[in-house]
């Protein structure tokens, strides 16, 4: 079974930072100008799969040939890797969470724009128990297991809050994707937050209930697809291509036909389950598979409030860099000219011209 890497390794995060500052924020911008071939790198998580498939079945280049553009598709093994070296310049593109999006590229200096809004979590992500009778509030003193400073430790904080309490009132335990569900076979180990398929693996326990689920925080753990902001600039005819091939993408894989089956079942087999096991996985999700709908949502005070929940945490975290004196140390562009913390230092837009140009059938 494919582990989806969805894992913010801060210390790597911060190690990056450093070395932007120095180096690396001088090849990203130097990248930006009018060219004719981007690379984007995309890592297994069900959101992201869509890109194998424009890549494999020519969608891509379709619609790369229609802007006289080359895009390259390369499937990076390692998620935080495949950030790292997008904030490093080496690619154009990637794929990532709206967290990872603020704290890695966005901390580190370097301005992005969410080309794409894919999806949101809506169920994939959740807080295991192995005594659920007294729920979320009933965890008070007790240790719960996770991946430090990933969306399951942003996942936990927002349960906690919503009940009253917050981080101090439990011990956290790290605890590697890898190893999350093998310890919560222990009998030590009677609490859990991860994501799909481990969350429903661990759920399956007899006697455990997910508790909290991110059905209940909709909008706040997003899927991306990120580009760099000076290269969209002065490159519109990426955006456009990679908006086509994306939703003629999730026009097959939406569909109840055997082309969309196909995809599926090809998708699924390609991150290491089976066609019911990626639909499961999809089913977790709230997809955008048309634009409108991704583009109301950016519209929405719904994720508005959400990044600023985001943002908050991220903070307190020390996500933002040693040096982040608030949450308002970056600032945070959406449609409509809303910014939330520093007009002055947008490093994070959510725009949806694309996606708006793919809403009308101007791409």
């Amino acid at each position: 079974m494919t582990l989806f890497k969805r894992t913010l390794h801060w210390t790597g995060a911060v190690a990056l930072a450093g070395a932007i500052s120095a180096s690396f924020l001088v090849p990203s911008t130097a990248l930006a100008e009018e060219r004719d071939s981007f690379k984007l790198a995309w890592t297994i998580y069900a959101g992201w799969m869509p890109w194998k498939y424009a890549d494999e079945s020519g969608i891509m280049d379709k619609w790369a040939d229609k802007y006289d553009i080359d895009v390259e598709i390369t499937q990076i093994n390692d998620y935080i890797e495949s950030i790292n070296q997008f904030t490093a310049g080496q690619y154009d593109a990637v794929t990532l969470t709206s967290m990872d999006a603020l704290s890695i590229p966005a901390a580190g200096g370097v301005d992005s724009t969410a080309l794409l809004i894919g999806d949101y979590s809506n169920g994939n992500d959740g807080l295991v128990m192995k005594d659920p009778d007294g729920g979320v509030a009933s965890l008070k003193g007790e240790t719960i297991n996770l991946v430090e400073l990933s969306v399951s430790h942003y996942l936990l904080a927002r349960a906690l809050e919503e009940q009253g309490l917050s981080e101090r009132d439990v011990n956290i335990v790290n605890t590697s994707d890898a190893d999350i569900v093998a310890a919560f076979s222990s009998d030590d180990v009677r609490n859990i937050v991860t994501w799909n398929p481990l969350l429903s693996e661990a759920a399956a326990t007899p006697g455990a209930e997910i508790a909290f689920d991110s059905s209940q925080i909709p909008g706040h753990i997003k899927d991306l697809t990120l580009v760099n902001t000076e290269t969209l600039k002065d490159n519109p005819k990426l955006g456009k291509a990679l908006a086509g091939a994306w939703y003629e993408v999730m026009g097959i894989l939406e569909g109840n036909t055997q082309k969309g089956e196909d995809a599926r079942a090809f998708l699924g087999e390609a991150s290491g389950t089976d066609q019911k096991g990626y639909e499961d996985q999809l089913a977790g999700m709230k997809m955008f598979w048309e634009p409108d709908a991704a583009v109301a949502f950016a519209n929405s005070d719904e994720a508005f409030q959400a990044m600023d929940d985001v943002r908050q945490f991220s903070f307190k975290h020390g996500l933002l860099g040693e040096g982040a004196p608030s949450a308002d140390f970056i600032g945070i562009a959406f449609p409509g000219g809303k910014v939330l913390g520093d007009k002055g230092n947008i490093k994070l837009r959510f725009d949806t011209t694309y996606m708006q140009m793919a809403d009308d059938g101007e791409l």
